[in-house]
């Protein structure tokens, strides 16, 4: 069967198997256990249709993004701001030639962000070739993740990506080294999270959403500490090494990054918000991967050292196709989505789209996944009633400064206080939509086994 085009309207939704026949991207519906729509309304829907700018051939639908009103407008540029696709979007449509259908105001406003998200991505590769440059004198073994590892499989460009800090993988023996380099660079030890260690530099108080386009030179890093387990290979152990920006920088081997990447991404589906640039940058890595064979029977081999990888892979390759259509191998999918048990499939057709295309700070709604995750074999570090009822503050989101002015700290405190409330209303709102969808997945739970 040659590929068309799928139009999907509200109550009308091609078959799955039609799906897989055609190839075609186009949105699978949520569909509940008695077989009935759950259909996408409003700002949801509309962003879906940002999503589906990036499949090929384009779907229909997509021609709804030019009539919208100047209110849909200014409700989903947040959306594409928080989900980080408002840049890739802009060049997918620069890409399609249809860049000049967008409102002027629009099209002004992602132009401005593309100059200064240039800036600041050249300001970040100007700090991360610093860091690296004294790692590499100090003889330290470390990698670099996400961010720039990213191009050009999952990034065409870097200055497209919306990347708020800067990730290195640290061998545990040097761990103490990089922290001095950080330190000596003016960074602050914020946070030790297992073995994640995060350092901030040049703090800003009242930074908004406006701002993270602009190159403040306020930069987070995140040390990943490398156990020295000598029991089994570590990704440090098989580096490629890679020039840019005139630098040779270490990133993990092609399969280490895929597994990386995916855990990542699955980690954050587990989470309260999901971006959904992540969603579309892993997409895009299966893709460029999609014919070579030889890899996806190395990674397949390599997901022994990972226990959850098949299931993690699994999960977020099957929610990208349910928002987004079929488009992963049988060379991907048969060891992953195929092993999913029903009801985490269930999950995803439920509130997989609700997942992807909601908005910060996100739903509770993922706490129903854990525990069918937990069933599945991969039981969470939190337990549910801690999520529910946290029993701590959050964290400062930024630390108080030797002699500190007047005006820096009124603006800190305020930032923590409406971090504090945004987060009460979080908890209270979402606890109670928890609350009231755990009664009814329990019932679809079941007629579902």
């Amino acid at each position: 069967m040659s590929k068309r085009e799928i139009s999907l309207k509200p109550g009308a939704v091609p078959p799955i198997d039609e799906m897989k026949e055609t190839g075609t991207c186009a949105p699978l519906a949520n569909l509940s256990i008695n077989g009935s729509l759950s259909v996408l309304r409003g700002d949801q829907l509309t962003r879906e249709v940002v999503l589906l700018t990036f499949c090929d051939p384009l779907p229909e639908q997509c021609s709804r993004l030019f009539t919208l009103s100047g209110s849909e407008w200014r409700r989903l540029t947040p959306w594409l701001d928080i989900s980080g696709l408002a840049l890739y979007f802009l060049d997918r449509l620069n890409e399609l030639g249809i860049s000049d259908l967008l409102p002027q105001a629009v099209s002004n406003r992602l132009h401005k962000n593309l100059i200064d998200n240039t800036a600041r991505t050249n300001g970040m590769i100007s700090e991360s070739v610093g860091i690296q440059q004294d790692f590499q004198m100090s003889g330290l073994s470390y990698a670099v993740l996400k961010g720039l590892s990213f191009w050009p499989n999952s990034v065409p460009r870097p200055e497209l990506r919306s990347q708020f800090d800067l990730d290195f993988l640290v061998a545990a023996q040097g761990a103490s080294k990089a922290r001095e380099i950080l330190e000596n660079r003016g960074y602050r030890l914020y946070a030790i999270s297992g073995r994640s260690w995060e350092f901030k530099l040049n703090e800003r108080p009242g930074f908004t959403l406006k701002d993270i386009y602009k190159d403040l030179r306020s930069y987070a890093v995140e040390l990943h500490i490398q156990p020295g387990d000598q029991t089994s290979w570590s990704p440090l152990d098989r580096l490629e090494w890679r020039t840019f920006h005139g630098m040779s920088m270490p990133v993990l081997s092609p399969v280490d990054l895929f597994l990386g990447q995916g855990l990542h991404v699955y980690k954050h589906i587990c989470g309260e918000f999901s971006r959904a640039a992540h969603l579309l940058e892993f997409r895009r890595h299966i893709l460029a991967r999609r014919d070579d064979n030889d890899f996806w029977g190395e990674l397949q081999w390599s997901a022994r050292e990972h226990p959850r990888a098949p299931l993690a892979l699994g999960v977020v390759t099957l929610l990208i196709s349910r928002v987004m259509g079929d488009f992963a191998p049988e060379a991907l999918t048969s060891w992953t989505v195929r092993t999913l048990s029903r009801s985490v499939r269930l999950w995803i057709e439920m509130y997989g789209h609700r997942s992807v295309l909601g908005i910060h700070p996100g739903t509770k709604l993922y706490l129903l996944l854990q525990r069918e995750l937990a069933v599945a074999g991969a039981p969470a570090k939190r337990p549910i009633r801690q999520a529910l009822l946290p029993s701590r503050l959050p964290p400062p989101v930024i630390r108080s400064f030797e002699h500190e002015a007047l005006p820096v700290r009124l603006g800190r405190c305020h930032m923590q206080l409406k971090l504090i409330l945004v987060r009460l209303r979080f908890h209270v709102v979402e606890g109670l939509r928890f609350l009231f969808e755990s009664y009814r997945w329990r019932r679809l739970v079941r007629v579902a086994r």
